[in-house]
């Protein structure tokens, strides 16, 4: 089951890095806002993605972007990862990636250990507008399948969102 276009976000609460929940999508109301999962720490390519929106979170906000991201690492991983990267937006941890996936369709890997790369852009009253669905082959480390709901990309980056956020805002649209 994917979310599609024009989906309500499901309700999910996480805890935080460094303290507090996060509570989605009641935390992005009355603004666009980008939900990242991301596999772990320990994924250089998603690290780099979560590197990419928070340098450009400032430029993002100014447009009425927030960004969430979520992984099922582990609180002190969760820390150590926002501290080190310096990331400028919530971050999500210890989430049970059976639970989520079965209401969001995020896929995750075959032991169900952690998030494949999937990104939603969610408008200020909690309906999706873009999804996209990515799937890894560990084995030949490359996307297998990439599975969008509605953009022709594999992963979201910041220039992604402010083109497609723009798009929706459009009054030509």
């Amino acid at each position: 089951m994917m979310l599609q276009a024009n989906d309500i976000f499901p309700s999910l609460d996480f805890p935080r890095a460094g303290g507090g929940e996060i509570h989605l999508p009641a935390d992005l109301a009355g603004g666009f806002g980008v939900v990242l999962f991301y596999r772990g720490a320990w994924s250089e390519v998603c690290v780099a993605q979560l590197d990419d929106f928070s340098r450009d979170a400032d430029k993002l906000l100014s447009e009425g972007i927030r960004i969430v991201s979520i992984s099922a690492d582990k609180r002190e991983t969760s820390e150590a990862l926002v501290e080190s990267h310096k990331l400028a937006f919530p971050v999500a941890y210890c989430t049970d990636v059976r639970a989520v996936s079965a209401v969001t369709g995020v896929p995750i890997n075959e032991d169900g250990v952690y998030f494949e790369a999937t990104g939603f852009i969610v408008d200020p009253e909690g309906r999706i507008q873009f999804s996209v669905y990515s799937t890894y082959d560990a084995v030949d480390d490359r996307i297998v399948t990439a599975i969008s709901s509605s953009v022709p990309i594999t992963r979201l980056y910041p220039d992604d969102v402010l083109n497609l956020v723009r798009h929706v805002k459009s009054p030509k649209r």
